[in-house]
């Protein structure tokens, strides 16, 4: 294909995103485009500013569409050793909800925000591959385990499942009194 260039090739990126029912990454965007993976955050950065709901997750980049907007959401509290990581997200994904983030309260920083987007067993596997061919390091290792998940669900049931199957593997941080 030949290089695209500008606004011209935003547009056509940002439909390509809209119609993308996975997650697209900046390499695949970039091939797309004839154009490096800098190019692509940069258009990425530029399409958001002018209020386009994109969102950068460790799949790729994502449309927030009208639909995610009719899903329900919650926050827990959760708490486990990073080796438990693929076990905690795929009791989620099992229960019929998407972890949209991993949020820790840092000593220095504050809240931290980390975009995770998994729905199911093959995007947790795809998530967990990432983290070990690039070495990094899980957000809840700062903060000796301690966590909170954003999961979202189309509807209460999924949400009530994901919170007893947490509690049921012990990985649900809930009062004691």
């Amino acid at each position: 294909m030949k290089k695209l260039y500008g606004d011209d090739r935003r547009q056509i990126l940002l439909q390509k995103i809209k119609t993308s029912s996975a997650p697209l990454t900046g390499s695949e965007l970039a091939a797309f485009a004839n154009v490096s993976r800098q190019v692509i955050v940069s258009d990425m950065t530029l399409l958001k500013a002018k209020g386009e709901p994109i969102i950068a997750t460790s799949q790729g980049y994502l449309y927030l569409s009208d639909r995610a907007t009719e899903e329900i959401s919650q926050i827990i509290a959760c708490k486990h050793t990073k080796e438990d990581t693929e076990r905690e997200l795929n009791v989620l994904v099992n229960a019929g909800v998407t972890v949209k983030d991993v949020v820790v309260e840092h000593p220095v920083y504050g809240e931290l925000t980390a975009g995770i987007h998994v729905s199911n067993e093959q995007e947790v596997e795809r998530f967990m591959q990432r983290v070990r061919d690039t070495g990094a390091s899980y957000l809840l290792e700062l903060t000796g385990g301690y966590h909170l998940h954003t999961i979202t669900a189309p509807n209460a049931a999924a949400i009530e499942r994901a919170v007893k199957a947490m509690r049921e593997h012990g990985f649900l941080l809930e009062e004691t009194e």
